[in-house]
């Protein structure tokens, strides 16, 4: 049995892919971000960067005590090892995944974050940061373009490079890209988004959030956050 501590994020949806994928049973455990559950000090035991997700592995494989991971890709890595899927096990089969993976993790993911925060949520619009952002997540959406035009999938066989790069490209419309200007990578996304699995996870999405993350409420407490919030501090 695998906890998941999960909300409904592109990093929350790389780990939600995976375990429908594989059908490993879990259970979800939701940790409402705009609520401020990320610092609550039994979160912050299995996740000292106080960010979403987080796994509680329950039978792993030594047999010993139960094991925490944190961080998106460190958990799609482990989970990989533990069920032997999605990860090749010959020594260039794993470099090519792990390339990937590493390069959604500093890339895609930081850059599209970004892009977010300061074309949707900033409160006030600054034209050179909106634009670094922009331009810099088309550049990497070409990367991936680039990449797909001889390859059926990012890294050979369907891999966790896929399922973690997937749910960055799902919100194009609102990182100002435009998927028909990346002809490949819009072959792999609708290929990924056609999988029975993908439906299925960002199904348990809907159920467990119905409202959006970011609110005047909550905005403070997302993008505000210091070392205080860490230590139950007054900030």
């Amino acid at each position: 049995m695998i906890d998941l501590y999960y909300w409904t994020t592109p990093n929350g949806h790389k780990v939600t892919i995976f375990l429908e994928e594989t059908r490993v049973q879990y259970r979800v455990i939701s940790v409402n971000i705009s609520a401020g559950d990320q610092f609550k000090p039994e979160f912050l035991g299995i996740a000292p960067n106080n960010r979403i997700p987080a796994i509680v592995d329950k039978d792993p494989a030594d047999g010993g005590a139960p094991i925490n991971v944190f961080e998106s890709g460190a958990i799609l890595q482990y989970l990989a090892e533990k069920t032997g899927r999605y990860l090749p096990s010959d020594i260039r089969g794993r470099a090519e995944v792990m390339q990937w993976l590493f390069w959604q993790m500093g890339g895609l993911g930081p850059m599209a974050g970004q892009n977010h925060h300061f074309v949707q949520y900033a409160p006030e619009k600054l034209p050179y940061a909106i634009s670094r952002y922009v331009n810099e997540t088309n550049r990497l959406y070409g990367v991936l373009n680039k990449r797909l035009a001889d390859h059926e999938f990012v890294a050979g066989d369907y891999s966790i490079a896929d399922m973690a790069s997937y749910p960055w490209i799902v919100p194009y419309n609102r990182q100002r890209q435009n998927l028909d200007d990346f002809p490949h990578l819009k072959r792999w996304f609708e290929a990924i988004q056609a999988r029975p699995a993908v439906q299925r996870a960002y199904a348990i999405a809907e159920k467990i959030n119905t409202t959006p993350t970011v609110s005047e409420q909550s905005r403070a407490l997302l993008f505000g956050q210091t070392a205080a919030h860490l230590t139950g501090a007054k900030p």
